[in-house]
């Protein structure tokens, strides 16, 4: 089931160093894509499923019809969409049962998109018209349709708002769960996408630019950018420990980039096509479906050096 692996992390221009270490590559038939961590385990979407893994092996699988996008975890469950059911779908983390199918809509049902959690509910981008949906997980309905622009489909919760970007738009929205309503607005690059709010900033692929950009959680405006590459297409993004953490499909695996100094410190593994990422404080998850394996890279600071 497992093997392991050793590659080398060349270290960001300008420092001729570099770090020798191992991770841990665990094969994972099918198409493993989006993750959400559990604890010391970790959630995956899958062709007609999602499963639960560790560093072990496999905890658990559900049967869905076509799990898409990335997931959330709150309240003791799984939050996935479900782009043929057009359903949020949730999943008894204890038990690994589906206990609930919500009828909120998808908004792109090719599933590059979030399900995401904060305020006390469950977001997702519902319509491709422009459409979120916020969902009360006490009574598993929508309470609340929030008008954004069109083709919204990347969401991230974080400084207390919901944050919803628009590839077509070239936008991102900035929502007040408060009062359920867009209270700031940013252009944005080329083909923004994913995106994640922590250490200090809303960071968001600019995946036609081949950038990063930080948004400031207090003004809403663009505060700068990192070059990455070409193009970031595809895919995923991450914070914590200090640093952000680019999941990229050229290249390498993925990028550690300070926010501090709004620089690239590391380019980890490589490039294995698509896949996402995920941020513990004691390692990092990755996906790559292309090779149908998770990865497991140990001790996050020893990753930025």
């Amino acid at each position: 089931m497992k093997r392991l692996r050793r590659w080398i992390m060349t270290v960001a221009a300008g420092c001729a160093a570099s770090t020798a270490y191992a991770e841990q590559v665990i094969d994972v038939p099918g198409f493993a894509d989006f993750l959400a961590v559990d604890g010391d385990s970790v959630w995956a979407t899958n062709a007609g499923r999602v499963e639960r893994w560790s560093r072990q092996g496999k905890l658990a699988a559900v049967a869905m019809s076509k799990p898409c996008g990335a997931m959330a975890l709150s309240d003791g469950a799984l939050w996935v969409a479900d782009c043929q059911e057009n359903a949020l779908v949730r999943i008894d983390t204890q038990s690994a049962q589906k206990t609930a199918t919500i009828p909120t809509g998808i908004a792109n049902p090719k599933g590059e998109l979030n399900v995401v959690a904060g305020a006390g509910s469950i977001w997702v981008a519902s319509d491709q018209k422009g459409v979120v949906s916020r969902v009360d997980p006490a009574t598993n309905t929508v309470t609340a349709t929030i008008p954004v622009n069109l083709g919204t489909h990347y969401l991230a919760f974080g400084f207390g708002s919901v944050w919803a970007v628009s590839s077509e738009s070239r936008s991102i929205q900035r929502i007040d769960p408060a009062t359920n309503s867009v209270v700031k607005t940013t252009a944005l690059g080329k083909e923004p996408g994913f995106l994640a709010a922590g250490e200090g900033g809303v960071w968001v692929q600019e995946q036609g630019d081949g950038t990063v950009v930080r948004i400031d959680p207090d003004s809403g405006d663009v505060a700068g950018r990192i070059k990455i590459g070409k193009v970031l297409k595809w895919g995923d993004i991450d914070t914590g420990g200090g640093l952000v953490w680019l999941r990229t499909t050229e290249d390498q695996t993925f990028v550690v980039i300070d926010p501090k100094s709004m620089t690239v410190k590391a380019r980890v593994g490589k490039a294995e096509g698509s896949g996402a990422l995920r941020f513990t404080p004691s390692g990092i998850w990755t996906s790559a479906h292309d090779v149908h394996t998770l990865t497991w890279w140990p001790d996050p600071a020893k990753l930025a050096r």
